[in-house]
Order: C-alpha cells, then sequence, then structure tokens
C-alpha cells in the first residue's frame, strides 16, 4: 500500500493555480519605508517637524485690553441702579471682578467678566487692564497700579507693556485696545470735587467745580500737552512690547478707544438741581453747569488728547473706536431711563430692563457704600454691565472678522441680541 502524503496534489496544482512565492524580507523593509515616505512627505534621515507653540501668527487669535477702569470691567457687576434692593441689578455677584479662579490677579484692578474684550467671533480674550492705572505704574499706594510701562520689582509686579510682552509671545495676538489718559487728567478727583461742591453749596449760591483752580490745573495748555505727550509714550511702549515678542507692527492693530460721557447736560437730567435729590437719590450731584462743562469742555479735551497723541506717538497701525456718545439715552439721572424702583422692575432680567435703567453706576460716597453694602467707590461714574457689553458689541464690530477698522459707536435700537444691546459701528 502507497502513502497517502504521496499520491495528493497540492492545493494549487489542483485549480490550476500558481504557488505563491515567499517575499524576502528585505523587500518588505523597503516597501514599508516607502510607505512611510509617502504618508508623511518626509524623506530617510530628515528629523521629524515638531509642532509650533502658539506665538506670534500661530493659534487662535487674541484680542488684548490695556489700560484703565473704562476698559478693565471697573462696574461690571451691576445692570442699573436701585436704591431699595442691590439683587435687582446684580448681574454677576460677588466674583464679578476675579479673573483667577480664586480671586483677582491684583487687588481691585476689577476685571469683570463682562468686560469688552470677550468678544467672542473665532477669538479668545486677555485682559490687562486695571482700575485706576495711569500711563505710568504706580507702586506707591496700597494698591498695585500697572501702567502702559515696563515696571518690574523683581516680585512679581510687573507694568502693563512688559504684561502685553509676555502674554504675546506665547499666544497669537491680533487686536490690542487701549483705555488711557483719564486718571492722567485726575478724572477721579475731579468728579469728587464736583460732587462735594454740589452737596455743600446751598442752590441759591451755588459753588461750581469747573472754575476751581484744582480743577482747571488739570486743562492748561501745559498740562494737556504733558498728558498727550505720556499717552503717545505709552503706545511707543505697547508698540516695543510687540516688537520684542516678535511682531511686525502691521501683524497687529492698536485700537484706541475714548471716553464715553457718562451724565447728560443740564436739559437732560430727570432731577432738578434744588435740593439733593440729584444726590441722594440719583447718585448724580453735579450742577447744572458743571454738567454741561463736562460735556462740553473736560471730556472733549480728554478725547482730543487721546487721539492727537495717536499721530504723536508715530504708530501706524492704529484705529480709532470713539465712544463719546455711545450711551447716549442711557447715561446717569437721564430723561427716560431710571432706578429699578422708580421704572416698576424688579430684576435685571427683565426684557425691558436693558432700555429702561441705566448704563452709568451712581456716584456712590461714604454713606451710600462700603458698610454692610456691596457696591465700591471706585464702581463709581463706570460704564456698567448694560454699557460694558455694548461696548463689547462695538469691539466686535470693530474686530471685522480679523480686518480691524475703527468708527463711531452708538445704540441702534431697543432690546438685547445676543445678550448685547444692540449697538452699530459707523
Amino acid at each position: 500500500m502507497s502513502s497517502s502524503t504521496s499520491s495528493c496534489a497540492s492545493p494549487a496544482s489542483s485549480v490550476g493555480l500558481r504557488p505563491r512565492l515567499a517575499v524576502p524580507a528585505v523587500v518588505l523593509l523597503l516597501l514599508a519605508a516607502l510607505l512611510t515616505v509617502l504618508t508623511s512627505g518626509a524623506l530617510p534621515g530628515t528629523p521629524a517637524p515638531t509642532a509650533r507653540a502658539d506665538g506670534p501668527g500661530v493659534g487662535t487669535p487674541y484680542v488684548v485690553t490695556v489700560g484703565d477702569s473704562y476698559i478693565s470691567g471697573e462696574a461690571g457687576r451691576w445692570a442699573g441702579s436701585s436704591n431699595s434692593s442691590s439683587s435687582a441689578a446684580d448681574a454677576l455677584g460677588s466674583t464679578a471682578y476675579w479673573d483667577t479662579p480664586n480671586g483677582e490677579a491684583i487687588n481691585r484692578c476689577h476685571r469683570s467678566k463682562s468686560a469688552e474684550v470677550f468678544i467672542g467671533a473665532g477669538t479668545l480674550g486677555k485682559n490687562l487692564a486695571c482700575s485706576g492705572a495711569k500711563t505710568a505704574t504706580d507702586a506707591s499706594g496700597s494698591n498695585f497700579k500697572p501702567g502702559l510701562d515696563f515696571y518690574d520689582d523683581g516680585a512679581g509686579n510687573i507694568g502693563q507693556a512688559k504684561a502685553l510682552q509676555q502674554f504675546a509671545s506665547s499666544h497669537n495676538v491680533k487686536l490690542v485696545v487701549v483705555s488711557i489718559g483719564g486718571n492722567d487728567f485726575n478724572f477721579a478727583d475731579i468728579v469728587a470735587t464736583c460732587v462735594a461742591n454740589f452737596l455743600y453749596s446751598p442752590s441759591w449760591w451755588k459753588d461750581y467745580c469747573y472754575d476751581d483752580s484744582s480743577v482747571t490745573s488739570n486743562f492748561t495748555s501745559a498740562n494737556v500737552n504733558t498728558v498727550r505727550s505720556r499717552i503717545a509714550t505709552s503706545f511707543t511702549h505697547l508698540r516695543t512690547a510687540m516688537r520684542n515678542a516678535g511682531y511686525a507692527d502691521n501683524a497687529w492693530t492698536l485700537l484706541v478707544q475714548t471716553y464715553p460721557s457718562p451724565i447728560p447736560k443740564a436739559s437732560g437730567f430727570r432731577y432738578s438741581q434744588s435740593g439733593y435729590t440729584r444726590q441722594s437719590t440719583g447718585g448724580c450731584g453735579f450742577w447744572d453747569k458743571d454738567a454741561d462743562w463736562a460735556n462740553n469742555s473736560a471730556l472733549p479735551t480728554i478725547n482730543n488728547t487721546v487721539k492727537s497723541a495717536i499721530s504723536a506717538s508715530g504708530l501706524t497701525n492704529t484705529r480709532t473706536l470713539d465712544l463719546a456718545s455711545a450711551f447716549n439715552g442711557r447715561r446717569l439721572c437721564e430723561s427716560g431711563v431710571g432706578l429699578y424702583e422708580e421704572k416698576g422692575l424688579t430684576s435685571w432680567t427683565q426684557p425691558t430692563a436693558v432700555d429702561k435703567t441705566e448704563w452709568i453706576n451712581q456716584i456712590r460716597t461714604v454713606s451710600t457704600c462700603c458698610s454692610n453694602s456691596p457696591y465700591y467707590i471706585q464702581e463709581s461714574l463706570h460704564p456698567n454691565y448694560w454699557a460694558q457689553m455694548a461696548t463689547r458689541s462695538c469691539v466686535r464690530q470693530a474686530w471685522n472678522g480679523g480686518s480691524p477698522r475703527g468708527g463711531t459707536c452708538s445704540i441702534s435700537g431697543t432690546g438685547l441680541v445676543g445678550g448685547e444691546p444692540r449697538m452699530t459701528l459707523q
């Protein structure tokens, strides 16, 4: 009997197929190497590419804000005012000014969550501004106030220009928005003088602030020129910061914003200047003549100084955001708007609150602030939650999808769009 194995044909030969040939291992290795080249685009011996870290021109575009309280978000907690219930206007609560998980990075900078920097539209925001900031850093007080310079005490306290440089080196900063100069004109002291003169002089013998020497000294030609020079220098510091971070001048834009009018002219107040109602109820203690001076002289002088500092700085990558009349019709104590209780409203979340309440925070004194209250004196006469969300809309329009433009910001309608007042930039 023959063996069964000797009489069986191979499977290949039984169906007419050619036997498979073994592929040498070296060929397989060469094929694998070729496949790697084709899929990676790299040639043999070429180092593998490394991922580029975010920085100039790389990564999600950032908007960065620098400057003072009119851009940091001061008063951004409050959506209007009420003398009967702070909760009615409390839009953001007690952590409104926290810019870290556990509190403020710099005490009393008041970088609010409603600040204009967070425009979305494919960008991220970084708020480096600080309430109370001047062009130069002030480290002498109880609270550090970083200016638009390169101050560094070696203990972690740095100026805003240096902070911008550090941030921009590792993030793709495309738009820097700045508000600066008001405190170099001693804005807070001027307001305090005007309110004190209103409270401590009778209506039949008015003591105006517009002609007080402590006020007029801020608006002499010599001081205006000095402040213009400081602002221009602060702009050049921002340019230096960006250059040091690796940016060409045409790789980013500086958007310079002016200051808005916070109170109406005399004819626009809803409270008479007689008696104390204008301050005790409205929190807007200005005599009529002082209110007219503030709108007709002081504000234009400050804003013209800011705008002239742009050309004095020599920067060519600037745009201007004009906010001078942005809140007209919604200003503090203005006719047409009012306190929550005056308008029959109980909460900032009610649909008509944005159109019926004020967009500027009341001026508070020690008798209406701080002791057993959630208010800060430094919030006085600042754009509140509504105004900051309105400005955010105009900054987004200025961003213009990455092709920044300037213009004049103004109210364009009633109600909210995406949680923001209806605004236009023209």
